[in-house]
């Protein structure tokens, strides 16, 4: 029986160090400029660029599928930043890909929503909290106010409002802490 063990236990750590070493050897290097295109990018993962995310849509710029002005939330800026990155000659952010829609969060209004999570699995940055047939509620640091969640709503109990800070500070004067 010991013997047993002991052979798998060798067998199973050779054949570790062997897939180990052969995914340190045959390790399939990225693209280091759609990382760099990646970091410009805002990371709101709305769509808006006609690509399902920030990532896709780097790829696409880095192979010279797309043009580096069709994301609205980056704004004019972030195609400056790009064309500065990619060594071209900066162009006007396309609006044909809508405006920048992102400087607000959206909230859910708790007595009309049915826990239905189509808006947790539309929700690109995991925004929301809560379970089948219990209320949903906004983590509205985590939202990017892509609006995404809206329109798979049943019930329209999803709303935009400007963002707030989490983190509350409560008022401690005249409180006696000793």
């Amino acid at each position: 029986m010991i013997e047993s063990v002991l052979i798998f236990s060798v067998l199973a750590l050779a054949l570790g160090l062997v897939l180990g070493y052969t995914a340190i050897k045959f390790k399939v290097a990225g693209n280091p400029l759609v990382d760099q295109i990646d970091s410009i990018l805002p990371q709101t993962q709305c769509g808006q660029c006609d690509f399902a995310g920030c990532r896709p849509y780097a790829e696409a710029i880095a192979k010279g599928v797309a043009q580096i002005n069709q994301c609205p939330p980056g704004g004019q800026a972030g195609v400056d930043a790009l064309a500065e990155l990619l060594s071209v000659e900066t162009v006007a952010l396309n609006e044909d890909f809508g405006k920048n829609k992102t400087n607000h969060v959206v909230y859910v209004d708790e007595q009309s929503c049915i826990g239905c999570t189509l808006c947790i699995q539309a929700c690109p940055v995991d925004a929301f909290v809560g379970a089948s047939k219990v209320m949903t509620s906004v983590i509205e640091d985590e939202c990017t106010g892509c609006n995404l969640c809206i329109p798979v709503c049943p019930v329209d109990c999803i709303h935009i409002k400007e963002p707030t800070s989490s983190f509350y500070v409560p008022d401690l004067q005249g409180v006696d802490c000793g």
